[in-house]
């Protein structure tokens, strides 16, 4: 399901990289002399919701983005999709690619990935991003949880029954999301949808997916275990305008969760799917962030 749309525009040059047995799906741009940012995907998206973010970053950086093991073009699952486990692939793919100077950017499934990953290798990266996502036993992670509107959540962590419902109509159902969840300037083109029903059409790839959901209450008793672990790299935290949520309660629970260095920014004509609704802005966000830790050191 490797998209070579535009390849004539930007060269993405796209490898395996097996880690722990997995072969883990890795794209890259720009030369491998530049500072890093590595992206991991959300729900329900693959590498290609980082695709314009990443052809406008590497004429400056050396841009890395994988599909999740299970999804895209990581075809094989994991056993478990608790973010920890997800971290240590991540972790695994940067060490066997050698990076160095990190910025590590996370959408929704994907930040909460960040997060676990800054827990457990808190002097790994640089830099992250964390962006339109709540983590779980993070505040305000029971108000999120309990939001009905936010009813896809215990849905998503029925077994089985997701996958009964959803199969064969992936985009149909997540057009759903993609319709309700994005700000009012900008929809997500129906190429794209497509692209992305198709990294989850595998019934493995479906599973894992909605997986993602069902180790949320492992997520949360993880967190709330490394609560009082200490992350000093510098940490943005991006949500979409549209988004409609209170920042400042979402920055309280990072601080009192041990995040010492973290600072916010909220993109304007934006929702949920930041990186795809309003590409440029993120670019610019990312790297005005990147730009000012490296000048302060």
């Amino acid at each position: 399901m490797i998209d070579k749309e535009n390849n004539t525009k930007r060269a993405f040059t796209h490898r395996k990289i097996v880690v722990k047995g997995i072969p883990v799906h890795v794209v890259e741009a720009g030369s491998t002399l530049k500072p890093v940012v590595f992206f991991i995907h959300g729900w329900p998206t693959c590498w290609l919701e980082f695709k314009t973010v990443m052809t406008l970053l590497s004429n400056n950086y050396h841009v890395v983005a994988i599909d999740i093991p299970g999804v895209g073009d990581s075809e094989i699952p994991l056993q478990s999709y608790r973010k920890r486990n997800i971290a240590e692939y991540v972790h695994d793919v940067m060490d066997t690619l050698n990076l160095s100077d990190v910025t590590l950017v996370g959408c929704d499934v994907g930040g909460q990935v960040t997060y676990a990953f800054l827990k457990n290798y808190p002097s790994i990266v640089s830099r992250a991003v964390i962006m339109n996502v709540a983590i779980p036993g993070v505040e305000p992670w029971d108000t999120v949880k309990s939001n009905p509107y936010i009813w896809h959540f215990a849905f998503h962590s029925v077994p089985e029954l997701p996958e009964l419902l959803v199969t064969g109509n992936e985009q149909k159902y997540f057009s759903y999301f993609y319709d309700a969840l994005a700000g009012k300037s900008k929809k997500m083109s129906e190429a794209q949808r497509k692209l992305y029903a198709e990294a989850y059409s595998r019934p493995s790839a479906l599973k894992a997916g909605f997986d993602f959901y069902r180790c949320f209450t492992l997520d949360e008793k993880d967190n709330i275990q490394a609560k009082d672990d200490i992350v000093s790299v510098p940490i943005l935290y991006l949500r979409g305008q549209d988004e409609h949520t209170n920042i400042e309660t979402y920055m309280k629970g990072f601080r009192d969760n041990g995040l010492q260095n973290i600072e916010s920014k909220v993109i304007e004509s934006c929702g949920h799917f930041s990186a795809e609704e309003q590409p440029e802005k993120v670019t610019e966000a990312i790297s005005e962030f990147i730009r000012n830790i490296s000048n302060d050191i």
